[in-house]
């Protein structure tokens, strides 16, 4: 068996969930891996057959998207020839975590193929959404459009809507509470973070940033800059993550039994959706950085209400039952 997979480039996130499935998928035959996109940190084991440019966006410092950088790196016309030059006919699966290319080549090529993605839970309308409708709906929809739906939430809003996959080196981790406090903000400048956490409790705080390359200190908060391994060590280790809106993170730090302050992303739809699905399991969530930020960490910090969650380790399962069903018969 000839296997595809298409994986999102942008955040860490579709390429940690990666990470887990593709040594599975290899069990049922050849896999080849193309990613597209320009923001991520962490890479697989395995070699790319493909890698695109894509269609991404650029973090901004103040909470956001930037604008004007992920309009400067748009290259529409690339995307439009890579959409139509994939070869697609040897393979007899196709799957696609959130990847716009290998989507609409199936589409274009009338190829079916399987997302396996947490933004495919979107599908459903019973999954939680902010009741006004946002724009960002198109996006679920078009962004890589695929034939069959294999959703990741943090609860089962739907048949086809499974528990966070949780990556087996998070699940094997010895943890402890050394009494820090991890950071992942990428949509933050250093500086903001610094200028803010600096004002709370008497704690220390090790920020993980997408801009640093040398680690440094400042009072009660460290710097460093963004390593798998490193992150890993301290979230196994941390009594609390403070982190934006997205959805493998807030995951594992829940399953390790973390504390979890998020702060979705300005403009950021699915983030202001993620968000509202963790806070009506209790997660703490703080719209954005303001005059009142400091006083909400505060807050946060002197609760040591936990979250408990259960997400069984189910992957291998998922993985079977997609190839058995989806794969092509010869």
């Amino acid at each position: 068996m000839k296997i595809l997979f298409g994986i999102q480039g942008t955040g860490n996130g579709h390429i940690s969930r990666a990470r887990e499935v593709v040594p599975l998928l290899q069990q049922y035959g050849e896999v080849d891996l193309l990613i597209s996109g320009t923001e991520a940190e962490v890479s697989l084991a395995q070699p790319l057959k493909y890698k695109f440019h894509g269609f991404s966006f650029v973090f901004g410092k103040n909470g956001g998207v930037d604008n004007w950088a992920t309009f400067k790196i748009m290259n529409l016309s690339q995307l439009w020839k890579d959409m139509h030059s994939l070869p697609l006919n040897d393979y007899d699966l196709i799957i696609n975590d959130f990847e716009p290319v290998s989507a609409w080549a199936c589409r274009l090529q009338k190829v079916p193929s399987v997302s396996l993605s947490h933004q495919c839970s979107f599908v459903s309308d019973k999954t939680p959404r902010p009741k006004k409708w946002n724009y960002a709906e198109w996006l679920f929809k078009y962004y890589s459009p695929t034939t069959h739906h294999i959703g990741f939430h943090f609860e089962r809003y739907d048949d086809f809507i499974h528990t966070p996959v949780i990556r087996s080196d998070i699940r094997k981790m010895e943890t402890s509470d050394k009494g820090h406090y991890a950071v992942y903000l990428p949509a933050y400048s250093d500086k903001t973070l610094v200028k803010h956490l600096s004002q709370t409790s008497d704690v220390e705080w090790q920020i993980f940033s997408k801009r640093q390359k040398t680690p440094y200190r400042e009072g009660n908060v460290h710097i460093f800059p963004v390593n798998n391994e490193a992150f890993n060590a301290s979230l196994a280790s941390c009594t609390g993550l403070l982190t934006g809106g997205g959805f493998e993170g807030p995951a594992e730090a829940l399953y390790l039994g973390k504390k979890v302050l998020m702060i979705p992303m300005k403009g950021q739809y699915e983030q202001q959706c993620n968000a509202l699905s963790a806070s009506r399991l209790g997660v703490e969530v703080v719209p954005t950085i303001d005059h009142n930020f400091v006083s909400r960490v505060n807050n946060w910090l002197a609760d040591d209400k936990r979250v408990v969650v259960d997400f069984p380790d189910e992957t291998a399962q998922i993985v079977d039952d997609m190839v058995k069903k989806y794969a092509r018969q010869r």
